[in-house]
């Protein structure tokens, strides 16, 4: 089977993308920030341009999910810097460390998200074709996937996944909106009817080992679910599958806005995105619609 180097593979995708991929026989190996004795991790160092060159020598794929969390702070001045660079300069330092030891590398397949079509509220719903916005995070989104396509300069075959927020049973997003309404306090953010474009971690990693397996699959794919919902769709579906009341009306946009600055326009802000592309390439959802997931991820 084939060995597959992963970035970030520490993070809530990693983990369980590694786990899975173990499981249907690929080598795994992770490139981390820390040393460790764990025969599969390599240590690398992006501000000191170092990789242990075993990581890239011996890998057929890399999957590259490094990044710094986009809503982990406030967007300060060096935070935008460190959002940039955390995705931008990892993916230079892959890529000159890749035309050093010329591995025979089969593929590159990257994360990117759906915050490039920037963080609007509108009836449009959103293809790969459709051109960036003009936010911080839609600029993030840009210049990280330009990073990326760069490996087609290597005839390298390049993968890029727009993904959406990302639905699991052990962190991220939905764990965040499950707590208060466990305790009776969940209400939907704003006026409620902002989309939010979704994915359940299955699919999502399913798309990335689909990406190893089909040699047909290149460019630019959104990683969203088929089906469209809005935040209060979400909050009151979720509220009936724990079966839980919302006792408070909607949020106000204004205290998000105190709260969280220039970033809480990942919250109150979302349009719908289409998942026709994937779809067409023969690749079967898992989990197409929001109740069987919220199911499967409150078991």
């Amino acid at each position: 089977m084939y060995s597959i180097l992963i970035t970030g593979g520490t993070g809530l995708v990693g983990k369980h993308l590694s786990l899975l991929l173990q499981s249907k026989g690929y080598h795994v190996t992770i490139l981390s920030r820390k040393h460790s004795k764990k025969t599969n991790v390599f240590y690398w160092n992006v501000n000191k341009n170092y990789i242990d060159s075993e990581a890239i020598i011996n890998s057929d794929y890399i999957i590259h999910l490094a990044g710094a969390g986009i809503a982990n702070k406030r967007w300060s001045k060096s935070r935008k810097k460190e959002l940039i660079d955390s995705r931008v300069k990892t993916t230079n330092l892959l890529l000159r460390k890749v035309k050093e030891l010329n591995p025979s590398l089969k593929g590159f397949i990257a994360a990117s998200g759906i915050g490039y079509y920037g963080a609007i509220t509108s009836s449009k719903i959103f293809t790969e074709k459709d051109k960036n916005g003009s936010d911080f995070l839609s600029l993030v989104c840009k210049l990280w996937e330009k990073a990326s396509y760069q490996f087609n300069i290597l005839n390298v075959r390049t993968v890029i996944f727009r993904t959406g927020i990302v639905f699991s049973k052990k962190g991220g997003a939905l764990q965040k909106i499950k707590k208060p309404i466990k305790l009776g306090f969940g209400s939907p953010i704003g006026s409620g009817n902002q989309f939010m474009p979704w994915i359940h971690i299955e699919d999502l990693c399913n798309m990335y080992i689909e990406a190893i397996k089909n040699p047909n699959l290149k460019g630019i794919y959104n990683a969203v679910a088929p089906e469209h919902i809005t935040n209060k769709f979400l909050t009151l579906e979720f509220a009936k599958i724990l079966n839980k009341k919302i006792w408070i009306s909607n949020i106000p946009e204004f205290a998000f806005k105190i709260l969280l600055g220039e970033m809480a326009i990942i919250l109150l802000k979302g349009s719908r995105v289409s998942s026709d592309k994937i779809s067409k390439t023969g690749f079967k959802f898992k989990f197409s619609g929001l109740k069987s997931a919220l199911l499967s991820l409150n078991k």
